[in-house]
């Protein structure tokens, strides 16, 4: 077919095989022959799968072309080692990134088809949670848009974490069964199968020469079937391969059993070994659940490691010399750290090499992201259950521990609280391996996400290495793709921004300054903020749809997106929706912006306190929402199911950000980019990546609150007691005594009062109370603030304006240039 240019604008990016008449053929032959139905009964789903499996012949022959490239150029990559992608749907960023979003939307139309309904019938991968899982899809998005060789490694969940569902205010876990039908941008690629070897003893051999030489005889044998999803870099030049492994049993069916009449125990090592890749993140409340969470890891990073290894001895035999010279793995958070020990037994015991050898290849080749300040969240594994699950790994960490001892000995001669603390065994009556002291000593790179997070991460989390092996510890800020997180979810934004700046800021997403000259323009705000509405607009129809509550897009969207969990502090906002609602229960002529407060969030399964701060936000919604005294003032939704295709609904309707973490707990966080990116201010503490948010926006332009770092570890120090607060702020003490009531939860009383009792008797551990004042002070600056909708509008064009430096692609520039080490490849 003839190449033409998809849109005019976009003539400078895209040069494309494929017209509107082409793709129009190519989706009504899958319509056809792939489907077997025809456009006069196919329904959406039909026309989402053949129109998602016409782009994908053009993304597979990308592929195509960028994997020969890059092995005729042998070229050095990046693979990606996360538990989670949190990918979200592909079909509307693959359209956007190879331009042919408005070609298809004409194609479809001509069928008779919207797009829009086509899309909806796409579900969201599910493939992680929070924002983990939402930078490793960002980040893969920018390696290929960069043209950087670079594989992702992870799971292939089957119900990913749960579809959540609320049921009279509370949470409720339902299996995601996102595959049910098939997806139609991943592929199968069994010629690749790996093997994992589990459980079962170690064999103590010597050589002729006297070598100590092991064996391990594994208990159990699980196969990992990949399953690859192309990811297209932004102008559908490299396109790069995120890969999924599928635990399967290495004997599928025992016919034997079966004919004897034990049906069900004829499957049982396939339910075992399938129960592997089922779900993210099982409940490790029990020790049944932390078992599977550790086989988890080890699955998929033996796998990964595996194929990488037959990847270059593909190019280079057995040759050992060049592996690092052509692999880095990054692994990002602690999950991944269990592949260490398994590149360490590989180069020991199947490749013969010395221990010095194989330990200077892996400290070589491994970087580690660390994602958290909280010493709770680096894990830490039973060396009783290493021993169990994977005999061999315990014996190589107990050696690279005893060697790594000994570099501590030489630098704190006698100091055994050194040795105690950076100790990759924690020593007690249950020993345990902490991952995340393995992760540092066997990686020549060490990452924090934000310039704060890193600091800290070297003053207070490892100042000893940082002592140690100087320079190593390093900063790159986390950043969010504007291909997805812009220019897909906000396509008028989008627009309007190309009207004015050069149309490649996807690209370069620094020339978004240049809209600051238009801050002050009163055509250009109008239109700004007209997209603002109409964003709100299609949520409020959202938001109906799902709760069927009416909210009224002229009012103040406040949202509040992201995991669940006490140091991010929506039961902060929680209480600050309380007060107002007190307030204006004691004033009915209390002056207020109408505003609406909308959460996304779900908690984990066994995270008893997070389930009770939905079910209470839940209970106050509906007390408030139906009290005729509120006169509509404010109203407030919890939407169900929080997940990559809400949240780029939400977004770009969001007014107000909510960024609320206890300073000093928050990596970095990247809702914050998103949100900001879109025009929406920031409320916020000075934590994570906020800092660096304040000081691109400047302060007349975020809603800053709360103690700092240095000013909660003081307070801490001094000795916290919470019942301060509640006996000297009466608000504090009269919305805390409400909880315990039943004015939310009509004759259930005390049916909220965990919160309450988190709050004073827990301790405060994240200084809600503490806080509590100052975040009240600054919703009333926003309240002003709102009023001046000529000046809101200025503050909000230069939030999107100043969010050039959180591109991801500045992250991976900056892991390129400070841990990789790579190369662009140019695909032809």
């Amino acid at each position: 077919m003839p190449s033409t240019k998809t849109t005019s604008q976009s003539a400078s990016l895209f040069e494309l095989p494929v017209d509107k008449d082409g793709l129009k053929q190519a989706i009504l032959r899958h319509l056809h022959c792939t489907l077997g139905t025809d456009e006069n009964k196919a329904n959406n789903h039909a026309w989402w799968k053949a129109t998602s499996a016409a782009i994908q012949e053009q993304v597979m022959a990308r592929l195509s072309k960028t994997q020969k490239s890059h092995y005729m150029n042998d070229t050095r990559a990046v693979h990606y080692f996360s538990a989670e992608f949190l990918m979200g749907r592909l079909m509307s960023n693959n359209m956007h990134n190879l331009g042919l979003f408005e070609t298809t939307s004409q194609a479809l139309q001509e069928l008779g088809v919207s797009l829009t309904d086509v899309m909806e019938e796409e579900p969201d991968m599910a493939l992680g949670n929070g924002g983990l899982g939402r930078l490793a899809a960002c980040f893969l998005d920018s390696l290929a848009t960069m043209n950087l060789p670079a594989i992702g490694y992870g799971l292939h969940y089957e119900h990913g974490l749960f579809r959540q569902e609320i049921q009279d205010g509370a949470q409720i876990e339902r299996p995601d069964s996102w595959r049910d039908y098939g997806n139609p941008f991943e592929i199968c690629r069994p010629e690749s199968i790996q093997e994992v070897a589990l459980y079962g003893y170690v064999e103590t051999k010597y050589g002729e020469n006297g070598d100590i030489q092991k064996e391990w005889h594994p208990g159990l044998i699980i196969k990992g079937l990949p399953w690859d999803i192309p990811v297209v870099g932004y102008g559908g030049t490299t396109v790069n391969v995120l890969r999924l492994w599928e635990s399967q049993a290495s004997g599928y069916f025992n016919w034997d059993v079966f004919n004897a009449g034990g049906y069900v125990d004829a499957q049982r090592e396939n339910v075992q070994a399938e129960t592997i890749s089922k779900v993210l993140y099982p409940n490790d409340e029990t020790e049944a659940g932390k078992e599977l969470r550790l086989i988890q890891q080890y699955f998929f990073c033996s796998c990964s490691l595996k194929d990488i290894i037959r990847r270059y001895k593909r190019a280079h035999g057995d040759d050992w010399s060049r592996f690092v010279d052509q692999v880095a793995i990054q692994l990002n958070d602690t999950h991944p750290a269990i592949a260490i020990p398994e590149l360490m037994r590989i180069l020991l015991d199947r490749a013969s090499l010395t221990w010095d050898q194989a330990w200077s290849i892996c400290t070589q080749v491994f970087a580690y992201t660390n994602h958290t300040l909280l010493p709770e969240a680096l894990e830490k594994w039973p060396a009783r259950m290493l021993e169990k699950i994977l005999p061999r790994h315990l014996e190589i960490i107990y050696e690279i521990n005893h060697r790594f001892l000994q570099e501590v000995e030489n630098m704190w001669p006698g100091d055994n609280d050194k040795k105690r603390k950076l100790s990759i065994i924690e020593e007690g009556n249950d020993k345990m391996v902490r991952m995340g002291n393995l992760s540092v000593i066997g990686s020549f790179a060490v990452n924090g996400v934000a310039e704060i997070h890193s600091r800290l991460v070297k003053e207070n989390l490892f100042p000893e290495f940082e002592a140690m092996w100087p320079g190593k510890l390093t900063n790159v800020t986390n950043g969010i793709t504007p291909r997805r997180w812009l220019k897909a979810c906000n396509p008028a934004l989008s627009k309007l921004i190309d009207s004015k700046i050069d149309n490649d800021w996807p690209r370069h997403l620094s020339k978004l300054d240049g809209l600051s000259k238009f801050a002050d323009n009163a055509k250009f705000q109008k239109e700004f903020m007209a997209i603002k509405r109409a964003n709100k607009v299609a949520l409020a129809e959202e938001v109906k749809a799902l709760t069927g509550i009416e909210i009224n897009p002229d009012a103040l969207f406040d949202i509040q997106i992201k995991r669940l969990h006490e140091y991010k502090r929506q039961h902060l906002n929680l209480l600050h929706i309380m007060a107002l609602y007190r307030r204006i229960l004691e004033n009915p002529n209390y002056e207020m912006q109408p505003r609406v407060f909308l959460f996304g969030a779900k908690a984990a399964p066994g995270y008893k306190l997070a389930k009770d701060i939905i079910f209470a936000i839940n209970k106050v919604a509906d007390r408030i929402n139906n009290d005729p005294r509120v006169n509509d003032k404010i109203k407030v939704v919890f939407l169900p199911n929080y997940r990559v295709s809400l949240a780029e609904k939400m977004i770009p309707a969001a007014d107000l950000s909510e960024q609320i973490s206890t300073a000093g707990k928050e990596a970095s966080g990247t809702g914050n980019m998103k949100l900001a990116l879109n025009g929406a201010l920031t409320i916020g503490t000075l934590d994570g990546a906020n800092i660096e948010i304040a000081e691109e926006v400047g302060d007349e332009n975020i809603f800053i609150f709360g103690l700092t770092v240095e000013e909660v570890n003081a307070l801490k120090a001094k000795g916290y007691n919470p019942y301060d607060y509640y006996y000297n702020n009466r608000e504090i003490k009269a919305i805390l005594d409400w909880l315990e009531t039943d004015y939310f939860t009509p004759g259930k009383p005390g049916a909220l009062a965990s919160l309450k009792h988190s709050l004073l008797d827990g301790g405060d551990p994240y200084l809600v109370l503490a806080d509590f004042e100052s975040y009240s002070e600054a919703h009333k600056q926003v309240d002003v603030a709102y009023q001046d909708k000529t000046g809101w509008a200025r503050k909000a064009i230069l939030n999107t304006a100043k969010m050039g430096k959180f591109t991801s692609d500045r992250s991976i520039q900056d892991y390129v240039d400070r841990v990789w080490k790579l190369r662009s490849c140019h695909v032809e």
